[in-house]
Order: structure tokens, then C-alpha cells, then sequence
């Protein structure tokens, strides 16, 4: 076994399950020392990535349709991009441990921590999806969390900025809100799987900031205002409050980096 040809081997699996298990079994082996990696190695494939099952449709963000939370089918909804969001996350986890070579071995652990907690939240949310009648796929979904993971695909600094730092960081920001409906439509499992999420997610931005500023410094570049250049340049989405300062700080960023985020 072979941390990064084996994380890019379960990137291309389409089948969910088997993705989740996948992870799950790759991280104890790696936990248990069974696992070699090379960190210098170039790796070319061929392999369709990602891989995803054929449904859910994946539309445009503005084309996903709402709906109310006080019915089952518009928390099932919910559930269900929720669900989206963490296979997608799974997805970036394995990409960044094969695509990029030539980091210290802790980033490549640190990432398959992460690709093995976002199957953990990806499996939470299904189960709860099943109980209420519907299945991963029964809704449309949107695919903006690949596509900018696709656009920072050659710049490591790039992805790490944008994708762990900015395009889930939003979630530290949205869950409360999102927690707080599901509790008022009388789901308390939603819930409790979002205070799972939260909590782990925390995590995961922090080990986005902490590589972020590794190499910011690697690179001798101000943290700020490199941020700021690379999101005008990849068109990164704006962000807007309010902000989960609390979760923010916690997870790694600075007082004055959160101000930096409101537009001026």
C-alpha cells in the first residue's frame, strides 16, 4: 500500500460505500504503520476523477430548488446537500494527498484525517437521509466546492486558501443558523450530526490555515494580502456575515483576518 496511489484509486471510486469504507480501512492501516509514502513522486493517472454516482444531477446553485423545513421532504432536502457537501469534501481530501508531492509527511496525515472525518459526516447524514425515506441522489445538487478545487488544481498555496480556508470555512459560519432550524422543525438527530460536523470541521479549517501559513512562509508572502490576490483571482465567492467569530478564531484565523473579510 501507498498513501498517495491509494488515496487516488479511492478519489476515482464512484460508489459511496465503497469510498467510506475505503477511507476508513486506508486510515487505520496508515495509523497502524502499514502504509508507505512517497512525497516525491510525480503521479500521473488516468483515472476519471472524481468519482461520483450517476445522480445526483448536479445543476447550478441557483437551479437547486428550497424547501420548507417544517415538511419532510424539505428537511430531507437539507439533509441531502448537507450530505453532498461532505462527499464532495472527501473527494478534495484525497485529491490534495495525491496531486501534491513534496510536502512534510504531516500534511498527508493531517488530510487523511480529515478525508476520514468527512466520511464519518458523509455516512452520519446518509443513514439519517435513509431513515426519513429518501437516498443519496433523490435531489439535485451543485458542484461549486470541485470546481474551484478544479480551478487551483497547479498552485497547492491556491487550493489551500480557497478551498479549506474560504469554501468550507462557510460552513463554520452557516451551521449554527442551519442547527437551529432542524431543532424548531423538531430534528434533533440533524442536530446533533451538525454538532458533530461543526466541532470536526473546526478542525479541518485549522489544519487549512495552519498549511496555508506554512507556506506563506515557505514562500515569504504576506497570509492577508495573498489571500486577497488569489481569491480575485480565481474568482473565489465572496464571503458575507455574519460570521461565526467564536468558530473562526478557533479554527485558526486572526482577529484581523476576519476583519479583512467584510467587504470595505
Amino acid at each position: 500500500m501507498e498513501l498517495r496511489i491509494d488515496a487516488l484509486q479511492l478519489l476515482s471510486e464512484s460508489n459511496p460505500n465503497n469510498k467510506v469504507v475505503g477511507v476508513s480501512r486506508l486510515c487505520k492501516a496508515w495509523c497502524a504503520n502499514l502504509v508507505q509514502l512517497n512525497v516525491k513522486e510525480e503521479i500521473a493517472h488516468s483515472l476519471p476523477i472524481p468519482g461520483r454516482p450517476r445522480l445526483p444531477e448536479l445543476v447550478s446553485p441557483l437551479a437547486v430548488a428550497r424547501r420548507k423545513m417544517n415538511t419532510v421532504e424539505g428537511r430531507a432536502a437539507s439533509i441531502h446537500a448537507l450530505a453532498h457537501i461532505e462527499f464532495n469534501a472527501i473527494n478534495l481530501a484525497l485529491d490534495v494527498i495525491w496531486r501534491f508531492s513534496g510536502m512534510p509527511l504531516n500534511f498527508y496525515s493531517d488530510w487523511l484525517k480529515v478525508a476520514n472525518e468527512e466520511s464519518l459526516h458523509f455516512s452520519l447524514l446518509n443513514e439519517h437521509l435513509i431513515s426519513l425515506g429518501f437516498n443519496y441522489g433523490d435531489f439535485q445538487a451543485h458542484n461549486s466546492l470541485w470546481e474551484m478545487a478544479e480551478k487551483t488544481k497547479e498552485d497547492i498555496l491556491a487550493r489551500i486558501a480557497l478551498v479549506p480556508r474560504t469554501m468550507e470555512a462557510r460552513g463554520l459560519d452557516a451551521t449554527p443558523a442551519l442547527r437551529a432550524k432542524f431543532v424548531q422543525a423538531g430534528d434533533t438527530k440533524a442536530a446533533d450530526i451538525l454538532d458533530i460536523i461543526l466541532r470536526d470541521e473546526i478542525g479541518h479549517v485549522l489544519i487549512g490555515n495552519r498549511w496555508y501559513a506554512w507556506l506563506c512562509s515557505l514562500r515569504n508572502l504576506d497570509p492577508i494580502t495573498t489571500y486577497t490576490k488569489l481569491a480575485n483571482q480565481y474568482a473565489a465567492p465572496v464571503l458575507r456575515g455574519p460570521f461565526n467569530i467564536e468558530a473562526r478564531l478557533a479554527a485558526g484565523f486572526s482577529q484581523e483576518e476576519i476583519l479583512s473579510l467584510s467587504p470595505k
